[in-house]
């Protein structure tokens, strides 16, 4: 069978023509209309959520955090006073000694030798002056009787020099009786022995320059700071203008490698007296209680130390930037707009900043939404509250709704 092609009838032709013109229309003007609308999405967009709280006034500590360093509160190098071989390594390093107690010994038998030369020298002399004692007596008896003037002069000058002979026979007994009591080599104070340098059968001259080990006292222990002359003036100029008051008492604690809050507080152990020339610092010392020897001289630690109480704003830390060049921002909302603001801060307090100027009391600091958030930028408040650790929750919805 075959098929054969006729064109349609002008009348359908026309009817077709008629539909296809307006679908085209209609398409033209959607794809024209689309870059259109994509365009406006972001103009569209409403102004930006932000959660904020209400600034307020208060009297807070006014504390400073200064860098440290710990210190042993007593260390000694211990070195032998008489040389010799040791003998013997008589305690368990990393262990606690008491003043006294026995370190080292050293072989004494040349220092026995040495007394018991002492101790026969002395008991010559003391025959010598008992003899020339009786010589002298027996001068004195027998004056005039052939006995010269001459003869009991020098009877007495005998005995005088017999003592004499005596006291220095004495003095080099003591002295060697000393050298054998330095044979056996005992702390001098109470603390924790460190690993011996040195081994049984090792030869040690006195007074070495390379010490036995060395026994460190832990507790208490000192911790050195410190701080810029120029923040010492400060401070003292606010308390002379009456914004700082000043306690009875410095209220000093420390803040562990970890981060964490030492338990113990500190006091001063001695003050600074002069301005270091290069650094243009002043150096404190505070002494803490270290019963569980958790500071070891050489730590880096951190010590607050809070000066007195001063009326402030406190700004939640998490809601702060701080520049390259040390310049601390917060984000306040006023009249619908992100204002960015300067803080000026005078220490913390329970993770916030203790703010003197750039705020004030009743503003409203934005604490949410900070990422995308531009100085001037459209935004919509809503209350929120911030947590000692930075986490910020909305309102409960009674009191959402009561704002």
């Amino acid at each position: 069978m075959a098929y054969s092609l006729h064109p349609l009838p002008s009348t359908l032709n026309r009817i077709c023509a008629g539909a296809l013109v307006p679908c085209l229309s209609l398409c033209l003007c959607l794809s024209l209309s689309l870059p259109a609308q994509a365009q406006q999405r972001p103009g569209a967009q409403g102004p930006l959520t932000a959660g904020v709280i209400t600034l307020e006034e208060a009297q807070v500590p006014y504390t400073v955090t200064l860098p440290g360093r710990a210190v042993a509160f007593e260390e000694v190098d211990i070195r032998p006073r008489v040389g010799g071989t040791i003998s013997e390594i008589l305690y368990e390093p990393g262990r606690q000694v008491q003043k006294g107690d026995l370190l080292f010994r050293i072989e004494g038998d040349t220092f026995e030798v040495d007394v018991e030369a002492a101790e026969a020298e002395v008991a010559r002399a003391e025959a010598a002056v008992t003899a020339s004692e009786a010589t002298q007596s027996r001068y004195e008896r027998l004056q005039g009787t052939g006995v010269t003037i001459e003869d009991l002069e020098t009877a007495r000058v005998a005995v005088l020099q017999n003592k004499a002979e005596l006291s220095s026979a004495r003095a080099a007994l003591k002295l060697a009786q000393l050298d054998l009591e330095r044979t056996e080599i005992r702390s001098p104070i109470t603390g924790v022995a460190a690993v011996a340098n040195i081994s049984a059968g090792a030869i040690v001259t006195a007074n070495q320059s390379d010490a036995l080990t060395t026994v460190t006292r832990l507790d208490p222990i000192y911790v050195d700071v410190e701080e810029s002359s120029k923040r010492i003036a400060e401070v003292r100029a606010l308390a002379e203008g009456g914004t700082l008051q000043r306690g009875d008492d410095l209220d000093l604690s420390l803040q562990l490698e970890t981060g964490a809050q030492y338990a113990q507080k500190g006091t001063l152990a001695a003050p600074g007296t002069q301005v270091s020339t290069t650094t243009g610092t002043f150096e404190f010392r505070i002494r803490f209680d270290n019963p569980e020897r958790r500071i070891l001289p050489g730590q880096f630690l951190r010590v607050e130390v809070a000066l007195g109480t001063t009326r402030a704003v406190l700004v939640p830390q998490g809601a702060t930037t701080r520049s390259a060049e040390g310049i601390l921002t917060a984000f306040v909302a006023a009249d619908g707009k992100a204002e960015k603001r300067e803080l000026t801060e005078r220490g913390s307090y329970q993770n916030a900043w203790i703010v003197t100027e750039g705020v004030s009391a009743g503003e409203l600091l934005i604490v949410d939404g900070l990422i995308s958030l531009r100085d001037g930028a459209d935004v919509t408040t809503t209350p929120v509250t911030i947590s000692e650790t930075g986490i910020v929750s909305d309102l409960p919805a009674a009191t959402n709704d009561e704002g």
